[in-house]
């Protein structure tokens, strides 16, 4: 062996060192506080420590009817002026009232000044100047807070919408208002209040259920070796049951369609054809017609004589499927370590996530506050413009357009890296996109050199090596990491592609341009179908690699047209494998989530006093049978490996040798008595 495509391994490791270099600067950059923490209208963070708003951890809106819904008060930045608070209001209010009564009740302007800009405590100041220069809110709502956010405190009432069992409010500028007007933000607020209290009971369900759920979990994992175990056995009989089963129940299909054609014989109206009635929105209409029994009975044995003509002719290519399933079987019982190898690329790809994750977040934290005029007028022609808070009021801004103020809108930047956010973000999901493809290849092409050890092992299990899987994984890093990458590289650009094409169709729904919908679906669809080719080209490429250790494109090559030469055995071993290692998914999910079932329901009276009491217990229950399921694909995945990898090497062991003392078969004895004497030609692959 000897290292294959050294170019795209050396710029494989220059994209890598330069993704970490991409993180330690998205790192020294960006700030994650400005996630965690709201930020008022001078571009402080609430709740920081050693600031003057260390106590203040809340964010509070001066006229929360300015915000169109919760999404723009979380997301972007409402019109209105934001401050930093220790705690939200817990009365109705309004500035009005509390200056006009400031001299003789002092503890209501007391309460109500907390909620006005910082350092304000001149009640003498007109009622509206303040309103202008917003100095303090108009009014102010019993509130909570919600996301360090405050919010108002909705309740229903007998099917009517309060606020703190009030349905009407004073808006502090001389109307009364319901509070209906804020049902667009309380619909949002109540949904996600609601959500967060059910996720509280699961957060619960799951803290005393958790032991029984790794329970459930290990139980999948005892049944899925037990199911590729019992795989040797029971394939063939498996699948003849389902076969037969089929063309049984197609052949009661056929039956009851000739009872009901037979039986309308004579019924008025029975005789008329489709053409004569037209369409009809209700379809039991044409269930009365012996035209339509007749069809579907035609329809019925169409597929009936497809399926025993597909049997007959190709019974042997079946039996070949079936036989190197259990071939499969036999080579996990030899490799046994192989089960457990996709707990690596779990890690690997969990890696690839969090470091992607936290890059992105750090470069969508990165830059300086930026400050934009916000202009009650709509007619100001500074409305957005960037501005700076500490010269604004010396500019004629104010003049122009009375009421205006320099707050805070979102982090950015002038320099070339701030310019650049963007490109760097798709870097980062172009090289993630990579890397996980490149994880995969990894585990593929250590497994499929693993199992073709077995496979081309003269005595098996004699001549199998000591460690098969360690040495697989050693190779593949050591001389193919070029070939992986550059398989890896060709499929991350694709689903980049469709990353875009996804982005670019959800910012085009609204739009009426049904040509532009037209495009998008078709190369949207073009793109699919082509990252499924690639990904059936790279998995047989990897499986080539691991057994002759050629390059990339040589190896796919050489896996299309071996493939293409059997491709009716490709096509049956295919679907009788994906029959197959679906049948495991649903029983050993179906059978643990029976189980699981019967005991979080406490139906099991053996264990009834063992089972916990839950809110919902079907959020366990959905866990155990997800997680079953997903165990069940990981073992199956690495049976699905094997059997690929057995079969190109199956089909290499046919073309290269001939059954002769001089060239004989490395194949096990189930498959060469499968074959006969008139397949032992090479010619007949």
């Amino acid at each position: 062996r000897h290292c294959t495509d050294v170019i795209c391994c050396v710029i494989f490791i220059v994209v890598i060192l330069g993704y970490i270099a991409l993180g330690i600067v998205a790192w020294v950059h960006g700030d994650p506080r400005k996630v965690i923490y709201p930020t008022d209208s001078y571009g402080q963070f609430c709740g920081q420590k050693d600031t003057l708003n260390e106590n203040k951890t809340i964010l509070f809106y001066f006229n929360i009817l300015k915000c169109a819904s919760p999404i723009v008060l979380i997301n972007l930045q409402c019109p209105t002026t934001q401050l930093c608070v220790s705690k939200c209001p817990d009365r109705f209010a309004t500035y009005i009232d509390v200056q006009a009564s400031y001299r003789y009740k002092p503890d209501q302007w007391n309460y109500f000044r907390q909620f006005c800009k910082p350092g304000f405590n001149n009640p003498r100041k007109s009622v509206a100047q303040v309103l202008r220069d917003e100095d303090c809110p108009s009014m102010i709502i019993p509130s909570r807070p919600f996301l360090k956010r405050c919010f108002p405190d909705f309740s229903t009432k007998n099917g009517v919408l309060t606020v703190a069992n009030q349905t009407t409010f004073k808006d502090g500028r001389g109307k009364t208002r319901n509070v209906t007007d804020l049902r667009e933000a309380a619909n949002g607020i109540n949904n996600v209040l609601d959500a967060r209290s059910v996720g509280v009971k699961i957060f619960e369900d799951y803290a005393i259920s958790w032991y029984w759920i790794l329970i459930g979990l290990f139980i999948a994992m005892i049944v899925s070796l037990l199911f590729l175990v019992l795989l040797r056995f029971t394939a063939g009989v498996l699948f003849w049951i389902f076969i037969f089963g089929v063309i049984g129940i197609i052949g009661y299909g056929i039956w009851h369609c000739y009872w009901e054609y037979d039986h309308l014989k004579g019924i008025p109206g029975s005789d008329l054809t489709v053409y004569d009635i037209g369409f009809q929105t209700d379809f039991r209409v044409y269930l009365q017609l012996r035209q339509t029994w007749l069809a579907f009975m035609i329809i019925l044995c169409g597929v009936e004589v497809i399926i025993i003509l597909m049997l007959i002719f190709l019974r042997n290519r079946i039996r070949i499927a079936i036989a190197l399933l259990k071939e499969g079987s036999r080579a996990i019982g030899y490799i046994m370590s192989t089960l457990f190898y996709p707990i690596v690329t779990f890690i690997l790809i969990a890696i690839c996530i969090s470091y992607w994750a936290v890059t992105a977040v750090f470069l969508a934290t990165s830059g300086e506050p930026v400050y934009k005029v916000m202009a009650n007028q709509t007619m100001c022609k500074y409305a957005n413009l960037t501005c700076d808070p500490e010269t604004f009021n010396t500019t004629n801004v104010t003049k122009l357009c009375p009421g205006a103020q320099c707050t805070f809108a979102f982090y950015g930047g002038e320099s070339l890296y701030h310019k650049y956010i963007f490109i760097f973000q798709l870097a980062n999901a172009f090289v993630f996109l990579w890397l996980v493809n490149f994880a995969i290849a990894l585990g593929q092409c250590t497994l499929a050199g693993a199992f073709a050890s077995y496979y081309w092992a003269s005595r098996k299990p004699a001549d199998i090596p000591l460690w098969p899987l360690f040495s697989s994984f050693g190779r593949a890093i050591r001389y193919h990491t070029g070939s992986l990458a550059f398989g890896a590289l060709i499929l991350a650009i694709v689903q980049l592609i469709r990353v875009i094409l996804e982005y670019l169709d959800h910012k085009l729904k609204g739009t009426q341009n049904s040509f532009t919908r037209f495009l998008l679906c078709c190369l949207k669809c073009c793109f699919w179908c082509l990252e499924k080719f690639l990904k059936f080209i790279n998995r047989n490429a990897y499986i080539m690699i691991a057994i002759y250790g050629k390059n990339f494109c040589t190896s796919a090559k050489d896996a299309f047209f071996l493939l293409m030469r059997n491709v009716v055995r490709v096509a049956v071993l295919d679907k009788v494998t994906d029959f197959l290692l679906f049948l495991g998914k649903i029983l050993v999910a179906g059978g643990v989530g029976v189980l699981a079932f019967f005991f979080f329901t406490q139906r099991i009276p053996v264990f009834a006093q063992e089972a916990p009491t839950l809110n919902y217990y079907w959020v366990p229950l959905l866990t155990v049978i997800i997680g079953s399921y997903l165990v069940a694909h990981g073992f199956f995945s690495v049976y699905a490996m094997c059997v690929d990898t057995l079969f190109l090497c199956f089909c290499e062991d046919l073309e290269r040798n001939d059954g002769s003392t001089a060239k004989p078969y490395f194949m096990s004895a189930s498959l060469h008595r499968i074959l006969g004497k008139k397949e032992l030609s090479p010619k007949k692959a």
